[in-house]
């Protein structure tokens, strides 16, 4: 893309590249719906059949993160994917909260207008974070939890992107605009060494996302939302969990926290692992959640 189309987005051009793209996709894209919840038409597909699943997306991504999971484990299993509030097709809250537990209470919402009471949630990043708040929160309805590269823990350094969505300075201009190569270099530095995934599909489906009406203000607000410590509380988790991170991806004691939780880990993969290797993660939270209802360990 050229600094002129990275322009007409930014200033919400009519023919933004990216833009365009992504009204085109969510225009055609039959597969989805929505329901209101907490005032929001929060955007979701649904598919297959079996227990439930609630997967669970990261920042300034959407349901598309899943779509190679979900192919994969909708041959067994109800899977639900929304947009998170603030992200996606979703888009902002009216009332600008974005603390985690609000997040963790609306999915809980968002299961409860779809009618399922119980089910297990797999979340990654920021996902992972509202999942096992909701399995603290809410423990007689999450059957099982799957933390992939979850968020939730002090951490040492954050992104870069949140880094400057702190700073007093580049705030306003972060509201107005999100270059397309900031985009890219933010993929490619969060996926594992090696991986070919950030293409020009890719980069175009998350700089769409970023400029969606109201999109880019809502991960402002979200980034610098004062969000409480509940780390602590991580060893209160009492439903079977099942921990997937990336060898290289730090911040991250769930195995040792969450009594009796299992871990695989993935020896190359980055920060996105359900879109690096959807394979790998369906088979294991496959196996995972299949063990789970015929009551034996994996």
């Amino acid at each position: 893309m050229s600094r002129d189309e990275d322009r007409a987005v930014a200033s919400g051009g009519r023919f933004g590249y990216a833009v365009a793209i992504m009204r085109s996709a969510w225009t055609n894209d039959r597969d989805s719906r929505s329901v209101e919840v907490d005032g929001l038409a929060v955007r979701y597909r649904r598919g297959g059949r079996g227990p439930a699943a609630l997967l669970l997306h990261g920042t300034t991504s959407s349901l598309e993160h899943f779509d190679g999971v979900a192919e994969r484990l909708e041959a067994s299993f109800d899977v639900i994917r929304p947009d998170l509030p603030g992200f996606g097709g979703t888009g902002p809250r009216r009332d600008g909260d974005y603390r985690i537990g609000t997040y963790a209470a609306t999915m809980a919402g968002f299961m409860r207008e779809l009618g399922i009471e119980t089910y297990a949630v797999v979340g990654n990043s920021l996902g992972g974070n509202v999942a096992w708040n909701m399995a603290l929160d809410f423990p007689s309805r999450v059957s099982a939890l799957v933390l992939v590269n979850a968020t939730g823990y002090p951490e040492k350094e954050l992104p870069t992107g949140m880094r400057l969505a702190r700073n007093p300075l580049l705030r306003p201009l972060m509201r107005r605009f999100m270059p397309r190569h900031m985009v890219q270099r933010g993929l490619r530095q969060a996926v594992g060494p090696g991986s070919t995934i950030v293409d020009d599909t890719m980069v175009s489906r998350v700089h769409g996302l970023w400029n969606r009406p109201g999109n880019r203000s809502a991960f402002v607000d979200f980034v610098n939302t004062d969000q409480v410590d509940r780390s602590r509380e991580i060893p209160q988790i009492s439903v079977p969990t099942l921990v997937l991170r990336s060898a290289h991806v730090d911040g991250q004691g769930f195995a040792g926290d969450i009594p009796d939780s299992q871990e695989e880990i993935h020896p190359s993969g980055g920060h996105l692992l359900p879109e690096e290797q959807p394979g790998w993660v369906a088979d294991a939270v496959s196996r995972f959640l299949m063990a789970q209802s015929d009551g034996r360990r994996p």
